[in-house]
């Protein structure tokens, strides 16, 4: 109080009449102790790559149709639900373990940010001659699965139209030997009398 009783002093008029400069000097040192403050407490900001596809497949079918016993001491990593070693926490359902693996927290926490690197002409003309020889490759493999299937249906038809005939070939020879050999009377003293030729005599 008393140092500021003399920046401050009376009038001949009875106002009160404020040392300027002095304030001003005051108001720049406290402008340049904030600012060192501030620059103390600003983190450097860090420097994170750019999103990357996943190089590893997502398991969300290892413990399906199992059952766990969940005690209290059980670690969260084996608790019910989908556990995320990297931001350490568990997600009930499979759709909301997605979104989570996918989303914000979870990138940054990889170290990743969630900025995709900007493709070059070149780099989306190369990878329409990659897609383009994959669709090639495929009708090819399809082409040549197509000719084999064909193939094999053929052959089984072939098969099955050779066995028809040789069982039509040995019906008539079993027809043809029934009638021919067997003596009439002895037929009909066997019961064959139906069996033979259809002639009268």
């Amino acid at each position: 109080m008393a140092a500021n009783e003399q920046k401050v002093s009376t009038g001949s008029d009875g106002r009160r009449k404020w040392d300027k400069e002095e304030f001003e000097r005051l108001a720049r040192e406290r402008i340049a102790e904030e600012i060192d403050d501030l620059d103390k407490d600003r983190e450097v900001p860090v420097k994170r790559e750019l999103l990357k596809p996943r190089d590893y497949r997502v398991d969300l079918e290892s413990s399906l149709g199992k059952s766990h016993v969940i005690t209290k001491t059980t670690p969260s990593s084996q608790q019910g639900g989908y556990y995320c070693n990297v931001c350490d926490c568990v997600v009930k359902d499979s759709i909301n373990f997605l979104d989570h693996i996918n989303g914000k927290k979870h990138q940054r926490n990889l170290g990743m940010s969630m900025r995709i690197e900007r493709s070059s002409l070149d780099q989306v003309k190369k990878r329409f001659e990659i897609n383009k020889k994959k669709m090639e490759e495929k009708k090819k493999e399809y082409d040549f699965e197509e000719r084999m299937k064909e193939l094999r249906e053929e052959e089984e038809k072939q098969k099955a139209y050779k066995k028809e005939k040789r069982k039509d070939r040995k019906r008539k020879a079993d027809s043809d030997i029934d009638g021919g050999e067997m003596d009439p009377d002895m037929a009909a003293v066997m019961g064959f009398s139906g069996f033979g030729s259809s002639k009268k005599s």
